[in-house]
């Protein structure tokens, strides 16, 4: 069974490797149909691949304590080999027009951004839970690490009102925060911890954005499908309880600077009418015109939940997380950029953040008991802990700096990145998730290569 997981690994890098060639191969005269054909209907096809590694040298159990998406210790991983279809719609105008999108993303780290917002227990209570059908165990446990998400499924719409009305409805990425779940988006390997314990990676429902002017725009709509007040959802579990999303973007008129609010809001689940919300500030600023810094700051507030660490062993309460980052990016040239990232995060708690968080993700219920296909669920571990990062490192686009003609590498984008992490227990006994280490640094290389 191993063996044809690790098979249908290398069958699907592949063919999305042939996908991309041919799309790309200007003489290929079935193509040149096909590509018209497409641009006719507004369709468009395209993904990338990325994958890298880390060198841990404290770390012998495979895990890089409770930092995920490049998670796996010592070892490369293909993180995301995503493709997606999508028709566009336009922005402005006076005429509606309609599209929509869809994702498939296979690799490692598409368990973390599957639609698991329906956990194995109620956070709540703790009892059972039935967990969505939408893209949990399409493929691949065997592996414990290579999974299959369908991140994105949405129609969309541009209703010519005022400005511009535009309307999503479906299973979309979270508008909120400055990093997100796909690579190409990214300027670090690694993400913050804000993005992975922090934050929503997707939401269900319904999406409006709408554009006051040429400096402010308003976005909300109605979320449903989860057990975490309307985060990470599928489509037909917690169809009943629903919260909200709101937020605004204001933007200078040099597009030098930008500062966004956005939060959600609302009943944990359809069992607990306990609140489950949070918002964040991201405040963005070209320095000049090669030197941007971001500053982005999240609290969140669940409460009523269950937990169980050193600190509160089986105690229900309020829990809430916070943190606060900087970013600094610098381009050296057209080809070559660097960057620094610093962040503190509280898990005030210890309610957000288990380590390793992929087996935590994984956790199913066996007859009332939680198991997991990733690892074993009895080595994780969390607990009260402030969380302290800095990353620095570069991205070079290798193939225009080294003028290499093949179109299909001409996008490839080479990373290196390290990076500190320490914890320190919060009011509560010492806390050693990195392998019973206090802290950890990672030496990481990876590659992006849109398509």
């Amino acid at each position: 069974m191993q063996g044809r997981s690790i098979y249908s690994k290398w069958l699907l890098l592949t063919i999305a490797c042939y996908f991309s060639a041919f799309f790309m191969d200007t003489e290929n005269l079935y193509a040149n149909e096909l590509r018209k054909f497409l641009s006719y209907k507004k369709l468009e096809f395209g993904g990338w691949v990325h994958g890298g590694a880390t060198f841990n040298p404290s770390q012998s159990g495979g895990f890089n304590g409770p930092v995920i998406f490049a998670d796996q210790a010592n070892r490369f991983q293909l993180n995301q080999l995503n493709l997606f279809m999508r028709r566009p719609v336009v922005s402005a105008g006076n005429q509606w027009d309609l599209g929509g999108r869809f994702d498939f993303m296979f690799g490692t780290d598409a368990i973390f951004t599957q639609a698991f917002g329906v956990p194995a227990f109620d956070v709540n209570t703790g009892e059972s839970l039935k967990r969505s059908n939408w893209d949990l165990n399409l493929c691949c446990t065997s592996t414990r690490t290579y999974g299959i998400a369908l991140p994105q499924a949405f129609l969309e719409a541009y209703v010519p009102i005022g400005n511009g009305l535009n309307i999503k409805l479906g299973h979309f990425y979270t508008p909120t925060g400055f990093e997100t779940v796909p690579a190409p988006d990214n300027f670090f390997y690694t993400r913050a911890y804000t993005l992975n314990i922090g934050e929503p990676f997707t939401h269900t429902g319904v999406l409006f954005n709408y554009k006051i002017n040429s400096n402010w725009l308003i976005l909300a709509g109605p979320l449903t499908g989860s057990a975490n007040g309307g985060w990470d959802a599928g489509w037909d579990k917690q169809l009943g309880n629903w919260n909200g999303i709101t937020g605004l973007t204001w933007t200078s008129d040099d597009n030098a600077t930008s500062f966004h609010l956005s939060g959600t809001y609302g009943k944990t689940s359809e069992q607990s009418s306990e609140i489950w919300g949070f918002y964040n500030v991201v405040l963005q600023h070209k320095i000049t015109p090669r030197t941007q810094i971001v500053l982005h700051h999240v609290y969140g507030h669940a409460g009523g939940v269950l937990l169980n660490n050193p600190k509160y062993a089986n105690v229900v309460k309020d829990a809430e997380w916070f943190s606060a980052i900087a970013h600094l990016y610098h381009d050296l040239t057209d080809n070559v950029s660097v960057g620094i990232r610093g962040e503190w995060f509280r898990d005030q708690d210890g309610f957000r953040n288990p380590s390793p968080f992929r087996v935590a993700a994984a956790t199913t219920n066996v007859n009332g008991i939680p198991a997991s296909y990733a690892g074993n669920i009895n080595s994780v571990t969390i607990a009260p802990a402030d969380y302290y990062n800095f990353t620095a490192g570069f991205n070079w686009k290798i193939a225009r700096t080294l003028k290499i003609q093949w179109d299909l590498i001409k996008k490839l984008n080479i990373r290196s990145n390290i990076r500190y992490d320490r914890v320190d227990a919060y009011k509560t006994a010492a806390y050693r998730p990195f392998s019973g280490n206090k802290d950890q640094i990672l030496f990481s290389l990876d590659f992006i290569l849109p398509f």
